[in-house]
Order: C-alpha cells, then structure tokens, then sequence
C-alpha cells in the first residue's frame, strides 16, 4: 500500500513527544488523549496537560497552519515553561517551518542569548504622547557576550563589574549592598572587569549608561592603582576583598551591634593582625618583590631589538638594574615600619592573607560562632539599611577613595535619552 502522506497533526505529535518522551498522544474516537509510559490505561484529555505541555501543543499546532514566508511574532517565548527546555522547543518551532521569520519580544536573557545569529533590538522606550520608539540595535560586534549586554542595558542603572562568581563570592553579596544605585554584574578574573568596564564605555553613546569596574588591589603600586582608578576602575585601599570585613569601622559597628566594647575588640584584632603580619613579613615582601619585578620586565621587555645578542645584553642589564635583593629589603624594611608603628591599615594595604579573617578571631571577639556567620552578619546588616549599615558603607566606600556622590551614582536621564 502507498504510505499516506504526513499530516500536519502528524508532524505535531512526533515533536511533542521529541520534547516529552515519557509522554504518549493516542488518538481514539477522533480526540487526543495523553498517558505517560505508553500506559494506554491511564490516558486522560488535553485538559489536564499541565499549562507548560498545552502551551507546546498550542505554538506546534499554530505554526503548521502559518502562511508560507509569514512573520511570526512571538510574545514572552517563555512564558508557562521551564527555562531548561524553552531554548530547544523554539529551536524545533523553527526546524519545522525554516521558511518563516520569528520575531521574539522578551525580557528572558538567557532566552535572548540562545538565539544564535539572530538581530537583537534593544527598545529603550515609548513616547505615548508621540507614539514614537526609542529603540536600538545592539552592535554585532561588541566585545561583551550579547546577553551580558542586554542585562546591564535593560537597567538603566550605571553598572559595576566586580570579581567573582555571582554565586559563591564575597564580592557578589557584598558590593550590590555597598554601591546600591549600580547594576552590579560578576564576571570572574579582574582582566574581565577591566576589558569589560573599557569597552562598555566605549560604546557609552549608543546606551548612555555610566559604567565602573571593581578589582582587589593585591600587590599593585601606587602608580598601578592611579592607571586603573583613572579608567574608571575602583582599586580599594586594602589587598583584598577579605580585608575590607577587616577595616575599624566593619569591625567597630559589628562589635557594638552584639553589645561587646569595640575599643577591647579592635584592639585585639589589630594586635592580633599586627603579630600575624610580622611572622609573615619576608614572605609578604618576597610576593611584592615578585610582583614588583614581573610588571617591570613586562614593560622594559616590549623592546624592538635587531638582533637576538642585543637582547640578551639587555635581559642581562635588567637584572642589574631592577636589583632585586635591595627591592626585597626594602619592602621588609617598610613592612617592618608599619608593625613598629602599629599602622593597622597600611598592613590592611599590602597583606593578602586568607587566613587573617579567623586567625585574628575577630568573629568570637564579636560574640559570633565563626568566620561565615561574621561575613552573614555584615551581610545581614546592610540589608537592613539601618545606622550600622550606614556605617559599613561609609567604611567601605572610605576605603575606596572614592565619596558618597559616587558610590551612589545618578541614573542617567531617561528623557533626554528619548530625545535623541
């Protein structure tokens, strides 16, 4: 016998089940009836789909009866369905009608960024009054990942890179709460933050939007630290993200907030800290004489040279002149300095040490169980927004060199940005 042709139902059920394999369509008696497992027993009607399944019944069923070459415009794509298959159930819509173009409206930007190869539009706005768009189409181009792009734009706030996950990270939880008028966006090492913050204001004309980076200061000098803030990327005056929980005015606010003498707590912390910094001082001086060496030989060393003997001759010089034995004995001379003089937060400035939040017991000195619960608590007080979170930020954003005005940065002018 000549095999019928598929029909258009045909080609619905195979992809509804290509996206629900555990789920069967039977057809009986000129209607559709569902069951799980090919358990023709426990079929049951359309009407007791869950509104995810009906919704992918619905978009399959709709496109087979769409005009050939039509413009399909999708509203919300995502809408009812889990975000772990509504990239794969859209790329079947359009395996099954490839002569169509779909046109998505949607504020899903991991959605937004599964669409390969596809014009994204950024619509910035609607004039009612004169029924006019402010819209924009995103620069193909761009450096930064598309759906990156389109949720710091999507804001409207300035936006702020920072290191870290956006998960696990000190950063994460803590700077959204510092710097509470920015977009704050994570993006890992702080090469990604500083390329990021140069391009997304490179293109600061197509969307009007300030933006700002955040890097630890680790073993950056003065000179390092002046190129980075002058590009608009934060460097605080501590080491580390770790050091910044450790400053006198975290230390103080969180010690009086559990009814304990913040003068008797700080001064141990700080004794503690000091002693610490002291055991590891030629170990600290040692790193910043690495780091100090390596950025000097990457500037010096970008040299043309005719031939391979000249740049020989000049390695050979570098050491001599770097000298790094007197750099070392420098640094272990200033950081000795310090512990003499009980510069508490200069140590702050140069020491990267993990294992100075517990070693100097400042959680139990603050009436706290451990490490974690000392970070939550900071944590937890800032999101209250109360005197003592007042207090945190202003020790914080201190630490930045940075003022009030900046740290809490003007949104950008909506209107004018219609205007144009």
């Amino acid at each position: 016998p000549v095999p019928l042709p598929e029909s258009h139902l045909d080609r619905v059920i195979k992809a509804w089940q290509e996206v629900f394999p555990e789920n069967k369509v039977l057809r009986e008696g000129g209607k559709l009836l569902f069951s799980r497992n090919n358990d023709s027993t426990e079929a049951y009607s359309s009407l007791k789909l869950s509104d995810g399944e009906k919704a992918v019944l619905y978009y399959f069923g709709a496109l087979q009866y769409a005009p050939g070459k039509a413009v399909v415009f999708v509203d919300s794509p995502g809408m009812f369905l889990h975000p772990s298959i509504t990239g794969f159930i859209w790329d079947k819509v359009e395996s099954m009608r490839p002569d169509c173009t779909f046109v998505y409206t949607t504020h899903d930007v991991e959605f937004l960024s599964a669409r390969r190869d596809n014009a994204i539009v950024w619509v910035r706005g609607y004039d009612a009054a004169k029924q006019t768009w402010d819209y924009a189409v995103l620069p193909p181009n761009s450096s930064i990942s598309e759906d990156l792009y389109a949720t710091l734009v999507g804001t409207r706030k300035p936006v702020l890179f920072i290191e870290g996950d956006a998960t696990h990270s000190i950063d994460a939880k803590l700077y959204p709460l510092v710097f509470t008028d920015y977009t704050v966006k994570s993006l890992g090492s702080c090469n990604k933050v500083i390329e990021a913050t140069r391009t997304f204001n490179d293109l600061n004309t197509f969307h009007h939007l300030d933006s700002h980076g955040i890097v630890d200061r680790d073993r950056r000098d003065a000179q390092e630290v002046k190129y980075l803030r002058d590009k608009k990327i934060f460097v605080p005056d501590v080491a580390e993200i770790e050091n910044i929980l450790m400053l006198e005015g975290v230390i103080r606010t969180v010690a009086r907030r559990h009814h304990r003498n913040e003068n008797r707590v700080f001064e141990h912390v700080k004794k503690s800290i000091l002693g610490q910094f002291k055991h590891d001082i030629r170990q600290q001086a040692l790193l910043h004489t690495r780091h100090r060496v390596k950025r000097i030989m990457e500037y010096r060393i970008d040299g043309r040279f005719p031939n391979i003997n000249k740049l020989e001759e000049h390695m050979v010089n570098l050491v001599n002149e770097i000298n790094p034995r007197a750099m070392y004995e420098n640094f272990c001379k200033e950081f000795h300095r310090y512990v003499l003089s009980g510069d508490y937060q200069s140590v702050l400035r140069v020491y990267n040490q993990k294992s100075m939040l517990p070693g100097s017991n400042v959680a139990a000195l603050c009436g706290l169980n451990n490490k974690d619960s000392y970070i939550n608590d900071i944590i937890k007080i800032l999101k209250e927004n109360g005197r003592d979170a007042e207090c945190i930020r202003h020790a914080i954003v201190h630490c930045f060199g940075i003022d009030e005005t900046e740290a809490s940065a003007p949104r950008p002018d909506i209107s004018a940005i219609n205007d144009d």
